[in-house]
């Protein structure tokens, strides 16, 4: 038997939002995204959400990604997560989540976030939670900006080619393992672990989940860092499974496609 991991998809799952989406207002607030990128980033994410999940869609998604970032700074876009992460991030993140993130690594389990967002983004975010290890969207760089190429898109079957490579760099015996997703775009996630859980399912997945009797999980307290620590235990993690049974890879589509103004150009 080897050593034995837990994968958790991040937007709605982790945080009770789109990582994506989250930090939209600030930055049309200020002008670093237009309007018109507003709507059509938050359409696509409804649409992933209600099924869009086939490779065609993922596609257009990476494609829109890429067009999208061309161009913009990597230490740009880095300094305005770092700016706005735990305003927007940490008020959102499930106790439950904690908790069981927690549950994990006291019993000797690596965890490891997945997510179709940008590395750029997730990264600090596992931070925020004590987790060192994420698969995430990496954009291609080219003298410090994003050339307009995605290097790997972490979505559907890429996620578990990821889950693999890494499993088999570390030692895990994936039928030991664990995974937990709210959306049915996950399901290849799912079934290559021993172990899946889904927590907050969309219509198809919970159906799936019943039909493969996994555990159905609701997480429904986002608590912030400092109150869980506070109040711990805030939410027994064992209180959320109430039966048996992606965030759309805009990733750093947020970022700010007019950030460069307040940003002295490179040259």
């Amino acid at each position: 038997m080897g050593r034995s991991a837990a994968f958790f998809d991040l937007d709605k799952t982790v945080i009770a939002k789109s990582s994506a989406l989250a930090f939209g207002r600030p930055f049309y607030r200020d002008g670093l995204i237009t309007r018109r990128d507003v709507v059509k980033s938050a359409y696509a994410q409804l649409m992933f959400r209600l099924g869009g999940t086939d490779e065609q869609t993922m596609a257009r998604t990476r494609d829109y990604l890429a067009t999208l970032c061309k161009g913009w700074q990597v230490e740009q876009v880095r300094q305005i997560v770092a700016e706005t992460l735990h305003e927007l991030i940490n008020p959102y993140v499930y106790a439950e989540a904690a908790a069981l993130i927690e549950e994990h690594q006291a019993a000797g389990r690596d965890v490891v976030l997945v997510s179709a967002s940008g590395e750029e983004m997730v990264r600090p975010i596992g931070e925020l939670l004590g987790v060192t290890d994420v698969i995430a969207t990496r954009m291609a760089v080219e003298g410090g900006r994003y050339s307009g190429e995605v290097e790997f898109y972490a979505a559907g079957p890429s996620k578990v080619d990821a889950v693999s490579e890494l499993a088999i760099a570390r030692g895990y015996d994936l039928a030991d393992s664990y995974a937990y997703s709210d959306s049915y775009s996950d399901r290849p996630l799912l079934e290559c672990v021993g172990h899946p859980s889904v927590v907050n399912p969309d219509r198809a997945l919970r159906k799936l989940a019943v039909e493969n009797a996994w555990p159905v999980l609701e997480f429904r307290h986002p608590i912030p860092l400092g109150r869980r620590l506070r109040e711990r235990p805030a939410v027994p993690v064992a209180a959320a499974a109430l039966g048996v049974g992606v965030g759309v890879a805009i990733g750093i589509a947020w970022y700010g496609r007019h950030r460069r103004a307040k940003v002295t150009p490179v040259a």
